[in-house]
């Protein structure tokens, strides 16, 4: 019995331990060849770039708009059930504003990239992996880092935070749709009030957060790609790591970003 568990226990070590060092070397074979490609911009796929821009961009666009303006329409609601007992109806822009373009603009667009383009970097990696063109490209001396990870990170950190940006304006209408068709406010106040709520640097905060995310989607869905076992089983358990891994690095960047904000810049 002790024997059987000293075993076990070599084996969860060993297992862990090799998910590191795999780890390890893939981010470097990807700050590598992040290095490379600044060095040789002629030798980036551009055709793939734009290609994954529309994947993870325009054909996107609308879920974003969508989910952005509804949680604007939450927030807006759920907060004029309070400021209107106090008579501070006008600061629900203030809190829908800031609360938007800080937070749940580039969570929420990151939540649907993870979902979209993360999964699918994820399958996409796993099936040429199964089908061995990964073999096939180091055979011919390609780098698959640099041939498959360099175009999908170009895509999302151009989409991104242009998405985010379209996200903001959304969640920003969908408060402001409550503010004047239950509270009464005109349209000219409650934007006036946005514009003096959110500054600036809330502005490019948030937008500094969508360029993190980007690079952590990419990163996740390429290496559970490469991750992946050589069935179908293995390709669909790699799509599914990628969402659930990238929400969970998603999250605790966002946190640890909201706080080196709060207190280096406020």
């Amino acid at each position: 019995m002790i024997k059987k568990r000293i075993q076990k226990t070599g084996d969860v070590t060993y297992f862990h331990l090799k998910k590191i060092k795999e780890t390890i070397i893939f981010f470097g074979e990807f700050f590598l060849a992040i290095m490379v490609a600044l060095k040789s911009p002629r030798k980036i796929r551009w055709k793939d770039s734009f290609y994954y821009m529309e994947l993870c961009g325009s054909s996107a666009l609308p879920i974003v708009c969508l989910i952005c303006f509804s949680m604007g329409l939450i927030m807006g609601f759920q907060g004029a059930m309070q400021l209107h007992k106090y008579g501070g109806d006008i600061f629900l822009a203030d809190a829908v504003g800031i609360a938007i373009v800080l937070e749940l603009g580039p969570l929420m667009v990151a939540m649907i990239a993870i979902g979209r383009a993360g999964s699918a970097f994820a399958a996409e990696i796993g099936t040429m992996k199964s089908a061995e063109e990964i073999d096939a490209m180091i055979t011919m001396g390609f780098v698959p880092s640099r041939f498959l990870i360099i175009p999908k990170l170009i895509a999302m950190l151009i989409v991104i935070p242009i998405l985010t940006v379209f996200g903001d304006v959304a969640g920003i209408i969908g408060g402001m749709t409550i503010g004047v068709f239950k509270l009464g406010l005109p349209v000219e106040a409650y934007f006036n009030r946005t514009l003096v709520a959110v500054n600036n640097v809330y502005f490019l905060e948030g937008l500094i957060k969508s360029v993190v995310f980007s690079v952590i989607i990419t990163a996740v869905g390429c290496m559970k790609g490469f991750e992946a076992k050589r069935d179908a089983q293995g390709v669909g358990r790699a799509a599914t790591s990628a969402v659930v891994t990238g929400i969970f690095l998603v999250i605790v960047a966002d946190t640890l970003l909201t706080v080196l904000f709060t207190l280096v810049i406020k």
